[in-house]
């Protein structure tokens, strides 16, 4: 029986009776709303675990597919394995080579225990292997004469080797043999018309393009990352490693410190005296935007020094390079041209190759001066002996 005095308690419970129905309702639409969201989120997560194993298996496969021993490189010179030559050095076993696979395997031992020893680590081995084939081994060219077992251009390790010049593809073998015996995994990248390495060191992949700077500046491509070999060189990237370490790259390893852009001249007068090609100077304190455009005017203005004010001539390359921390290294690139650097050898203005000028146009009755040398009215007598006989 409801009465004046107990209504109010009555109403007070049917409020509290509808707040909880409505409290109840609202959690139980939040508690679904969380539901459904974690079920959202679990969704783009799976759907993102799976393209990125796509991806990868991807990555996997095109790598399988990438051809590297039997490619031809500019159609002609053949990237050749050399695995057979590395496990027989590596395992003490060479029964089972060729001959010429033995001979490839001697040379390239004796050039090993002469730049390497067991305390060297393998960066320090890598980098002795480089240096050695770049001072070394000179560019591939026929010569007017053929000669015995050298009538192609060297493309593989024994021709490299044994005649001391290659073609790109030899260089890249030949590094890649060197870094096989030495129990490092190492790659020939290849496009159409040019070969160079993917070596792993301790920290992961770096490119070395031997060819380049055997005929360049030293360290100008070694050991590069991804995005500095892309100034120059071009591969197809999906078939092969990444390489983005930075420890043993030269910028890291070979890095000048300076304390700001103003102290880099007297650096890299410094570094000259001793005929550095490669130069990389490391700032201690991180750049500003002025700083970077003091750098830009000071290449600028070693432009006029470098090319003719000093002993040597040189052609100056400036790039920045990544440097540990997202700091920034600037390498100066120079390239010495000295008269005197350039290959002995008989020519026009020797007195060999005047005799040999002078012999030919003799017989053939022709002037001299067609050939390059002196005309008859000036040329001196014989001054020079041909097989027994007087070139007049």
């Amino acid at each position: 029986m409801n009465t004046p005095a107990n209504a109010p308690a009555k109403r007070r419970r049917a409020v509290k009776a509808a707040a909880a129905v409505l409290l109840s309702g609202c959690l139980a639409a939040s508690l679904g709303l969380n539901i459904y969201q974690a079920a959202v989120q679990n969704r783009k997560v799976s759907e993102y675990i799976d393209r990125q194993l796509e991806r990868q298996a991807e990555e996997a496969k095109r790598e399988n597919q990438y051809v590297e021993d039997g490619y031809q490189v500019g159609g002609q010179y053949e990237i050749r394995s050399t695995a057979h030559i590395s496990d027989a050095y590596l395992s003490g076993d060479a029964s089972q080579l060729s001959a010429e696979d033995k001979e490839t395997l001697s040379m390239a031992g004796d050039v090993l225990d002469q730049i390497t020893h067991s305390g060297m680590s393998g960066y320090e081995k890598e980098e002795a292997v480089y240096l050695w084939m770049a001072r070394h081994i000179g560019a591939s060219s026929t010569g007017a004469i053929s000669r015995p077992g050298m009538t192609r251009s060297a493309f593989t390790p024994h021709d490299v080797l044994e005649s001391r010049t290659a073609v790109c593809v030899g260089y890249a073998t030949t590094f890649r043999l060197f870094m096989n015996m030495l129990g490092l995994d190492c790659r020939v990248v290849h496009n159409e018309y040019h070969s160079w390495n993917l070596v792993r060191l301790e920290d992961g992949w770096y490119h070395v393009d031997v060819y380049g700077d055997a005929h360049g500046v030293l360290y100008g491509n070694f050991n590069m990352t991804d995005a500095v070999a892309r100034d120059g060189h071009s591969w197809d990237e999906s078939a092969l490693p990444e390489a983005k370490s930075l420890k043993y790259t030269p910028a890291v390893q070979n890095g000048i410190p300076v304390d700001g852009v103003l102290d880099v001249p007297a650096a890299l007068k410094q570094a000259l005296d001793g005929s550095s090609g490669a130069l990389f100077f490391q700032f201690k304190s991180p750049l500003t935007q002025q700083d970077m455009e003091m750098a830009e005017f000071l290449v600028r203005s070693l432009e006029p020094v470098l090319s003719g004010m000093l002993d040597e001539r040189y052609y100056c390359r400036a790039s920045w390079y990544p440097g540990e921390e997202d700091s920034l290294v600037l390498g100066l690139l120079l390239e010495s041209h000295r008269v005197e650097d350039q290959p002995a050898g008989i020519d026009a203005g020797t007195p060999e190759g005047q005799a040999i000028i002078r012999a030919v146009a003799e017989a053939f009755g022709v002037d001299p001066a067609a050939l390059g040398g002196q005309p008859l009215s000036e040329a001196p007598g014989p001054s020079f002996t041909l097989g027994g006989g007087a070139a007049g």
